[in-house]
Formats: C-alpha cells, sequence, structure tokens
C-alpha cells in the first residue's frame, strides 16, 4: 500500500477577525437574535479587504465576512515593499486617522484595530494616529478608506507620468540643521508692492496737488489785560 501524503492546504489570504457582536431585531414573534463579525483578511504582499459579515451564529458571520472581504479587495502600492506612498489624514463618521510613513526599522506604530489592516497589507514602517471616537468598525473603515485613496492617488500620477515617491527619498537624505550652520545662499527679502489705485482715487490727488491752500488764520489769541478806571469819582 502506497502511503498517501497529506499536504496542508496554503491559505492565499491571513484571516482576521477584529470585532464579534451579539445583536438583537423586535419582530411580532419576539427577539430575533444574531451576530455580526468584523473580518479583515490580506496576503501581507499589498492586497487587503475588509467587510462585515452578519448571520444567526458565530461561524456562519466569520465566513460570510471572509466571502465578502474577499469581493472589496485593493492592491496598495509600497515603497520599497515596507510603507506608505505619502503622508495621508482621513476623516469617516467621527473616526479621524492620520498616516505617515517612515524609515525602514520604524515598525507599524498603530492603535489595535488599525493595526491589524496596516499589518495584513504588508505595511512594515508606518505611524498612524487615530483621534476622535475608539469604535472598532469605523477606524477599521477610515484605514481601509485611506489606502484605497493612496492607491487611487499613485495610480493617476503613474498615468500621468509624474514621480510618486518623492517623501522615502527625502528621508533618507535628510541631514539635521544645527546652530552653527550658516545657509549657502542669503535669505530672499520680501518686497511689498504698493496696492494699486483706482483713476478716480488719482484724479482726487491730483486736483487737491494743484489747488492753492488758503490762508490760514492764527489760532492764538492776543493776550489783553482788563482795562481798569482809576480816574476819581466827582462829588456832587
Amino acid at each position: 500500500m502506497q502511503r498517501e501524503r497529506r499536504t496542508k492546504e496554503i491559505k492565499e489570504f491571513e484571516e482576521k477577525v477584529i470585532r464579534i457582536s451579539r445583536v438583537s431585531k423586535k419582530t411580532k414573534g419576539g427577539n430575533k437574535v444574531g451576530f455580526t463579525a468584523l473580518v479583515v483578511i490580506g496576503d501581507r504582499k499589498g492586497r487587503v479587504g475588509v467587510a462585515l459579515g452578519k448571520a444567526n451564529d458565530v461561524l456562519s458571520a466569520i465566513k460570510k465576512g471572509v466571502r465578502k472581504s474577499k469581493k472589496k479587495l485593493i492592491n496598495v502600492p509600497l515603497v520599497d515593499g515596507r510603507t506608505i506612498a505619502h503622508v495621508i489624514e482621513t476623516k469617516f463618521g467621527a473616526a479621524h486617522l492620520i498616516m505617515k510613513p517612515a524609515l525602514a526599522g520604524t515598525g507599524v506604530i498603530a492603535g489595535g484595530s488599525v493595526r491589524a489592516v496596516l499589518e495584513l497589507a504588508g505595511i512594515k514602517d508606518v505611524v498612524a494616529k487615530t483621534l476622535g471616537t475608539n469604535n472598532k468598525l469605523t477606524n477599521v473603515t477610515a484605514a481601509f478608506n485611506a489606502l484605497k485613496t493612496i492607491k487611487n492617488t499613485v495610480d493617476v500620477k503613474t498615468a500621468l507620468g509624474q514621480k510618486t515617491v518623492v517623501f522615502g527619498k527625502r528621508l533618507r537624505s535628510h541631514r539635521p540643521t544645527t546652530i552653527d550652520s550658516a545657509p549657502l545662499t542669503p535669505p530672499k527679502t520680501s518686497r511689498k508692492r504698493p496696492a494699486p489705485t483706482s483713476p478716480a482715487k488719482s484724479v482726487k490727488k491730483a486736483q487737491k496737488s494743484t489747488t492753492p491752500k488758503k490762508a490760514t488764520k492764527p489760532t492764538t489769541k492776543p493776550t489783553t489785560k482788563p482795562t481798569t478806571n482809576n480816574t476819581p469819582k466827582q462829588s456832587t
């Protein structure tokens, strides 16, 4: 008998369940209980997807979430295979998210729910900050929308023949300036131009300059002493 070699199935995507919630719905016959599962999938090579699955039990909700997230996959452009292309700030509902590219070796500096999206997308060096709400669903959706915006920006710049990555090169060639180092070129001084005047105002100014000025009377009044009658009175 020949032994059959059992090979393990290699999954194309890695799955991660962010949150499982128990929900209920009021019906005529009573409360209908169900479950929702927030699922993130990715191959750690640039492809990532996010979806919310709903079902009567937990396993069905997770499977439905994986199935939906496979239909919403996006390809995130990675710089040197490790970080994002540029700084991005996005808002979704009450969530406010800021993401910045980082140098090699920085790692993924982000919160729990946003960290799962970035790691499964294959991003290794990034700095992210979540502001506003702590809702996991809102923050995960904001992170997914930010990666989608980066993808669209890079696609448009590539189609136009423009440079898509400038930030990473600037980071490598950046040198901190010291107090003793003087600039090579003198600073440019901004010269303020006179504000443009309307023709009516210029005509009035010309008329004022041509008209002779009237002689003005001195404002100081001469000081006069009060006169006293020193003549003696005549007696009758």
